[in-house]
């Protein structure tokens, strides 16, 4: 069986950037599990998976635009300390999740200083390019309940 739309996937993966650096991995984990055309992970990898099957073994460097987008300065603000109410140490890498006009939003912090907090609504990974290492463990036909919700059960 081949990977293609309505299918339940089961891959191991490792994710790397272009260092190296590991950012994820499911090495002495479960299997992720998505369906494929669902839109559970991100596209670049989604459009990898498509035709491969069980026991294929891969690599794929996703860019930015496939992956969590380019990274966008108008996307970190100052905000002013009295925002977080009762909030007290804030500090740089802390995450927040904040209430936007388009709904909530997760920040992280940048800087501080004694007035304001400088956040940083990017995904971590926007603006890099992502390097998988993925190998095909499993696939499935998805029960209609999988389908209807859109994710694995």
């Amino acid at each position: 069986m081949q990977i293609a739309n309505d299918k339940v996937v089961s891959i191991h993966y490792t994710l790397k950037d272009n260092d190296g650096k590991i950012l994820d991995s499911s090495e002495g984990k479960e299997p992720l599990k998505y369906i494929q055309g669902k839109q559970n992970i991100i596209p670049g990898l989604e459009n990898a998976m498509e035709g491969k099957s069980v026991g294929d073994k891969f690599n794929v460097k996703v860019q930015p635009n496939e992956g969590y987008g380019e990274r966008n300065d108008q996307m970190v603000v100052s905000i002013p300390k009295t925002s977080f109410g009762e909030i007290k140490e804030i500090n740089p890498g802390m995450q927040f999740q904040l209430n936007s006009q388009n709904g909530p939003v997760v920040v992280t912090v940048v800087e501080t200083d004694d007035e304001n907090v400088k956040v940083d609504a990017n995904h971590p990974l926007a603006g890099v390019e992502l390097n998988f290492d993925v190998e095909v463990m499993d696939i499935r036909e998805a029960t209609s309940e999988e389908l209807d919700h859109g994710h694995v059960h």
